[in-house]
């Protein structure tokens, strides 16, 4: 809507096209020619590629472990109906572990990915986050020409952009944002980039509603609006936040369309003026029916994914979020509000970024006297300065850019502020995708604003090309950063050193690669930084069973499933350590524990077998194989186990039966191929254990073993050339194998007798 509106005017200005005053104010700082639409597009859009191109051949990091290489709802096997019950980490949605993140549409692309690419190859899920990101900045470039030069059509029902400077400085500044690397570098980031998408595609489409309806005032068209809804609601099911866009729809139709002057109207409510029943937006008939089917439409939509959540909300832990279980309200709200000015600090200086702020990375403000308070004091004197900016200006066209501004920051915002529920973490940075279009509103405001007021302007275009060239090489060390997870836990040292997890996530990725003695330290400091950390205990006390530090192993396991009762993991590996020290009634319970609080935990049925292989109680530990492979076909140490046990007993029919059963089940198991060859060779079945012996050795030829007992199955076969070349080489891969060393000499000294006796 152009500003030359009067209050007497109806409808839609077809004729005239001024361009907004916000641009006039760039011109004077930018005053190149504008480019048309297509290039304007085509620049920001190539921007934002260069942006987070580095991190298109990246690995799969943090939370991308969960919610996709572990994931079974993204494989060929699932059926896709489960997606519709599944949480965004493929556990069951009436699970009481459940997150309850509901997000169908952003996991159903990640099975997309997956078949397209032919498994979990990162680099086609990380392109395809880079390529959304680019299409969301370009589109942001239509949305921010309407927020900042109003909506105005021709006669012939096409847009016109009358502020294409102002919209095209604000994409860039949204495109080259570099808190958005989080959600464009990291696959899971997916989520918000697909809410986003049906987010401005929900608001763009509502915008369509007053497209073609001539100069009428207060009509619409209705399938527009219900559309927008809808993609609303197609939103929500990508991001939670999603469905904020209702919110944004309707202060953009109140603010824009229906022309509301906020201060003007509280005015002659409190003078009672009686000319407040003649305001033109109290008789708009199609402004409140609007109204009447956003507020419909979204309470329908929560309503149903509330039903879905089933059990309620999801049980986050004090470490998730420690501020939301003070005791104090005065703590919480003041806790909260610095949480928020630090949000606005990362949208304002996004040097310090970090992959999560959680596990004592921001100690909680426990009292007024902690200089800390006043950040949010800062914050809320700016935010209250905008606000009354925004109300009580006479200027109407900056009255609407700020309101739209402050409801483009705070609105999408609003699931992640605690507020109407408790969230699962202090600070994310991908909850800031959205909101930052706001703030990017804000500054192009702010540049349009101090350009008027000040001759230099060519220092305020220095700094706008300064902050685009240093936003451009943030977003590209970052994106490296990303790229894997040593990287990117090491780059979280400097801005979160009292982030337990931190550590913790640098200790696992140190384990993983084999660095023992350095995992250890950070382990430890996990532990020291927070004592109730348990899946650090758990894991330290794993490694130092792993380097026979047993009793320490077991004071940490005992501590971990003292402060958390339930932790099935940290059982079973206390049972592995308590049968390590021959405390075998102890490993049982232990186990047993285990498997009380996860009862289809294959891996726990495993070493209980091996416990009560131990004991001699071969039936029982056949059992607990024979559960542990119920429960994961694919376990083939169990399947192993079971064959060697069956063979050791000289039960060789039911071994042999069991031994062709997991083939069937792992055909490509070398080890099952050897375990089973091993008992076909004690049947004198000579030609097919033969044959299994040359497969296994073709699918692992360095195994000193396969090549022995390959060579023991000839020398028994009578092949003694054959059996002599394979203990040979087995020798050759292992010369301390005193077994085949034997064998090897007894059957040289037969080859001897031989060949003395031709003689």
């Amino acid at each position: 809507i152009s500003n030359q509106h009067n209050a007497g005017a109806r409808g839609w200005q077809p004729a005239v096209c001024t361009m907004a005053e916000l641009d006039a104010d760039l011109d004077h700082i930018l005053p190149s020619p504008v480019l048309p639409p297509f290039w304007a597009k085509l620049v920001v859009g190539c921007v934002s590629l260069v942006c987070f191109a580095r991190s298109y051949d990246g690995d799969f990091v943090f939370d991308d472990s969960e919610a996709i290489v572990n994931n079974k709802d993204l494989r060929a096997e699932t059926p896709l109906g489960d997606l519709w019950h599944h949480d965004f980490w493929g556990s069951r949605l009436s699970s009481n572990t459940s997150h309850k993140s509901y997000r169908p549409l952003t996991v159903l692309t990640f099975r997309i990915n997956y078949y397209l690419s032919g498994g979990f190859h990162p680099m086609s899920f990380h392109v395809t986050n880079i390529l959304l990101h680019g299409g969301i900045s370009v589109l942001m470039l239509d949305v921010f020409s309407v927020l900042l030069g109003g909506l105005q059509y021709t006669s012939r029902g096409r847009r016109l952009n009358l502020a294409p400077r102002s919209s095209l400085l604000a994409a860039l500044l949204f495109a080259t944002h570099p808190v958005h690397t989080e959600c464009v570098a990291g696959v899971v980031g997916r989520a918000d980039l697909l809410g986003a998408l049906f987010f401005l595609l929900s608001f763009r489409g509502y915008c369509k509603a007053f497209r073609e309806t001539g100069n009428k005032e207060g009509t619409h068209s209705t399938f527009w609006v219900l559309l927008s809804i809808l993609l609303g609601a197609v939103a929500m099911l990508c991001k939670e936040q999603g469905i904020t866009v209702l919110g944004l729809n309707a202060i953009f139709d109140i603010l824009v369309i229906g022309k509301l002057n906020v201060l003007e109207m509280v005015q002659k409510v409190l003078h009672k003026d009686k000319s407040l029943e003649n305001i033109r937006m109290l008789r708009n008939g199609g402004l409140l029916f609007r109204m009447t089917l956003l507020a419909l439409g979204g309470a329908g939509v929560l309503y149903v994914r509330w039903k879905i959540m089933g059990t309620g909300p999801p049980a986050f832990t004090e470490v998730d979020n420690p501020a939301s279980f003070a005791d104090s309200v005065l703590v919480r709200a003041i806790n909260y509000n610095y949480y928020y000015s630090l949000n606005a600090w990362l949208l304002l200086c996004p040097w310090w970024l970090c992959f999560d702020w959680s596990m004592g990375c921001i100690p909680l403000i426990k009292s007024a006297g902690d200089w800390r308070v006043t950040a949010p004091a800062a914050l809320w004197l700016c935010l209250i300065g905008l606000i009354c900016r925004a109300l009580c200006s006479a200027d109407r066209h900056r009255r609407r850019i700020l309101t739209l501004s402050l409801g483009f920051l705070i609105i999408p915002f609003l699931p992640a502020s605690n507020l109407f529920f408790r969230v699962g973490f202090v600070i994310a940075e991908r909850v800031l995708y959205l909101p930052s279009a706001g703030y990017c509103m804000l500054l192009t405001f702010g540049f349009g604003a101090l350009s008027k007021h000040t001759k230099k302007k060519k220092w305020i275009a220095a700094v706008i090309l300064g902050i685009l060239f240093i936003n451009v090489l943030r977003c590209v060390i970052r994106s490296g950063e990303w790229r894997n997870e040593e990287q990117l836990f090491r780059s979280a040292l400097s801005v979160c050193p009292l982030n337990a997890k931190v550590h913790y996530n640098v200790g696992k990725n140190l384990a993983d690669r084999g660095n023992q003695t350095a995992a250890i330290r950070y382990y430890r400091e996990a532990v020291r930084l927070n004592p109730k950390y348990v899946h650090a205990m758990n894991n330290l006390g794993n490694i130092l069973k792993e380097r026979n530090e047993l009793r320490e192993a077991e004071e940490l396991l005992s501590l971990a499933v003292q402060i958390q009762p339930d932790f099935a993991a940290a059982w079973m590996n206390l049972g592995i350590v308590q049968n390590s020290l021959k405390r075998f009634e102890a490993a049982e319970q232990s186990y047993r524990t285990a498997i009380k609080h996860r009862r289809k935990y294959p891996d726990c049925y495993y070493n209980l077998g091996r416990l009560y292989a131990d004991l001699n109680r071969h039936v029982d530990a056949l059992n607990a194989w024979r559960n542990a492979t119920v429960l994961k076909p694919e376990h083939s140490l169990a399947w192993n186990n079971m064959i060697i046990l069956l063979d050791n007993t000289g039960n060789l029919a039911q071994a042999e039966a069991v031994g062709r059963e997991a083939l069937e089940l792992i055909p490509n198991d070398h080890s099952l191929m050897f375990s089973l060859a091993n008992v076909l060779g004690k049947s004198q079945k000579y030609k097919e254990s033969e044959a299994l012996f040359l497969k296994a050795i073709k699918a692992h030829p360095n195994a000193a073993s396969y090549h022995g007992n390959l060579a023991v199955l000839y020398h028994r076969w009578g092949h003694l050339d054959l059996a002599k070349k394979h203990y040979e080489i087995s020798l050759q891969l292992d010369p301390t194998a005193s077994g085949t060393k034997e064998n090897y000499g007894l059957l040289r000294r037969k080859l001897e007798q031989m060949q003395k006796k031709d003689v």
